[in-house]
């Protein structure tokens, strides 16, 4: 057993703020979902790009949930939607409140983190996850060997009885 089935699930509750974010993006389903990292090969070849960046934080998120497949956008953070460069696409992300979880281990392991959090975590939560949910890559983060911290960002409102 790895260390991430080890831990329970205790995320930290965050008041996020309104995001825009700004990279490129590309629309996935459980079978096309390890292509993922290409999109972040592309993403690392051009986001320099982009000259209007707020921190060194990276972002992937996860959107337009539907027919399982959704859309995810590989980015940086930027001012306002005016600073996306013509080439990238952009999401505006509304200030929410978030359930915050760690992951911990090898990015690659991302989608078990994120099916405890939707089956073990959520059904027992008193939440609903409403909106777009994203990972948040800390600025030193090195997905070659592993470090820095990623966490899942799960925008949430209590369900109605």
């Amino acid at each position: 057993m790895d260390q991430q089935t080890k831990l329970p699930l205790q995320p930290r509750m965050e008041e996020g703020k309104a995001l825009v974010i700004a990279g490129v993006q590309g629309r996935y389903s459980k079978a096309t979902i390890g292509d993922i990292p290409k999109l972040w090969e592309l993403f690392d070849s051009c986001f320099k790009e982009i000259k209007k960046r707020v921190g060194g934080v990276t972002y992937g998120v996860c959107y337009n949930a539907r027919h399982d497949e959704f859309d995810y956008l590989a980015g940086v953070e930027v001012p306002t939607k005016g600073d996306v460069p013509s080439n990238f696409q952009s999401i505006e992300i509304p200030a929410h409140r978030y359930a915050v979880f760690p992951h911990y281990g090898p990015v690659q392991a991302l989608a078990q983190t994120y099916e405890r959090i939707m089956f073990e975590w959520l059904p027992g939560s008193g939440y609903k996850v409403v909106g777009a949910d994203f990972e948040r890559y800390s600025a030193d983060f090195d997905v070659d060997k592993g470090t820095g911290s990623v966490e899942v960002w799960i925008p949430i409102e209590a369900e109605s009885a």
